[in-house]
């Protein structure tokens, strides 16, 4: 794309205003009181686009320790980000952990506002992506009769159920249209990092430290994100940055190949979602110096129980808008009618689909966590009867 002079200077202008937001030339009243009232006040704009990385040691791959600096929802520059590594996770990456944290922030906000205005539905998207999430709100019958300071209350904890449970079921699709080709920065680089063994974990850490952050009433949220993130990294028995290095080299040959991004063969994969136990279990890197007998931590996926207790519920749906799109719609919507993915519905046979995928491609001791939502076999056989003619053997060896 050539360079336009009035588009130009819309990035220019928005440039200028997140660097003024962030350094508080702009007042955002979500990062001017404690953390506790970003649900209701909100921000003045969305999370910023953050990248993660490789949980490879390959060239530019940037490595995380014990100090991780100040979060910064807005550009800062003592934020440090990289793949960390502890004890009882395994690799982590800092990036997506933030980025699942100000999401989780974000749209607990946008949540809120949309509930306590009475309205049906709202849509979003990550940033990276194509893909439009839309949220249908379902109230309960004597909500209009409540008195307004009750439904502040309730609207709150709705909130902040919705918050971590819409960042999880995105930063997961990200996962999913990456396995199947999406590329966010035109280059072939991305299906190695689709589902690679640090990724969903450090997205559902992101939304339950952001959780924890949204309670805070002493903290303004930057710094309750800073002192949830050291406080929890610390517990899990975050090493140093060069001991992070380390373990990623001693499974290189046999975890990955490849000492470029672009030419990365990522072979080591968690697909552990939540789906069977309703937790997501990080993968251990084998010989972590100092963490001899270290228990792994999982952490539970976000549930929309208090919405229920309310009388509240929600339908979430999203609508793919990649050129891969059809690769993902065909496995849940045989008849090829179907046009949104469901994720409480879709994303179970979807990831056994994968998971069948990754082991025929890279062997069943490549997959982290070995049990399925549903039988691969039967995401095979949908996937066969969608498509005549191409079996799956012939899919997975194309790299469709």
């Amino acid at each position: 794309m050539r360079n336009h002079p009035a588009l130009y200077g819309l990035s220019l202008a928005g440039l200028l205003l997140l660097a003024g937001a962030g350094c508080g030339l702009i007042p955002d009243k979500g990062l001017r009181g404690p953390a506790s009232d970003v649900v209701v006040n909100g921000f003045n704009f969305g999370p910023r686009i953050r990248y993660g990385a490789y949980p490879t040691a390959i060239l530019g791959t940037p490595w995380a320790g014990e100090d991780l600096g100040t979060h910064g929802y807005y550009f800062r520059l003592s934020e440090k980000n990289g793949i960390a590594c502890a004890c009882r996770a395994g690799h982590v990456d800092i990036m997506h952990v933030r980025i699942a944290a100000d999401w989780t922030a974000y749209l607990a906000s946008r949540s809120y506002r949309h509930i306590m205005r009475g309205d049906e539905s709202f849509s979003y998207k990550l940033l990276v992506d194509r893909s439009r999430n839309y949220v249908h709100i379902s109230y309960p019958d004597d909500w209009q009769t409540l008195p307004e300071d009750q439904q502040r209350r309730i609207a709150r904890e709705v909130a902040l159920a919705m918050g971590p449970y819409l960042t999880f079921a995105m930063t997961t699709w990200h996962e999913i249209i990456t396995w199947y080709g999406f590329q966010c920065i035109g280059l072939p680089t991305e299906y190695a990092s689709a589902f690679s063994w640090e990724d969903s974990y450090s997205n559902l850490l992101g939304t339950i430290l952001a959780t924890r952050a949204l309670s805070d009433t002493e903290h303004r949220y930057d710094e309750a994100m800073t002192i949830a993130l050291d406080e929890e990294m610390a517990r899990l028995g975050v090493r140093t940055a060069r001991a992070s290095k380390q373990t990623s080299e001693s499974v290189y040959g046999s975890w990955y190949k490849g000492r470029v991004a672009m030419f990365v063969d990522l072979r080591r994969r968690n697909f552990d979602i939540g789906l069977h136990d309703g937790m997501v279990t990080p993968t251990l890197l084998p010989d972590m110096p100092s963490c001899e007998d270290a228990e792994p931590i999982s952490y539970p996926v976000p549930t929309l129980d208090v919405l229920a207790e309310h009388g509240f519920a929600i339908r979430v749906e999203i609508e793919p808008r990649e050129w891969e799109k059809n690769k993902v719609l065909r496995i849940v919507h045989p008849d090829k009618k179907g046009k949104r993915i469901l994720p409480e519905e879709h994303f179970p046979r979807i990831m056994a689909r994968i998971r069948a995928e990754a082991e025929a491609k890279y062997g069943r001791e490549m997959v982290a966590d070995p049990r399925p939502a549903i039988l691969p076999d039967e995401a095979v056989a949908a996937h066969d009867a969608a498509t005549p003619g191409e079996t799956s053997s012939d899919h997975v060896l194309s790299g469709e």
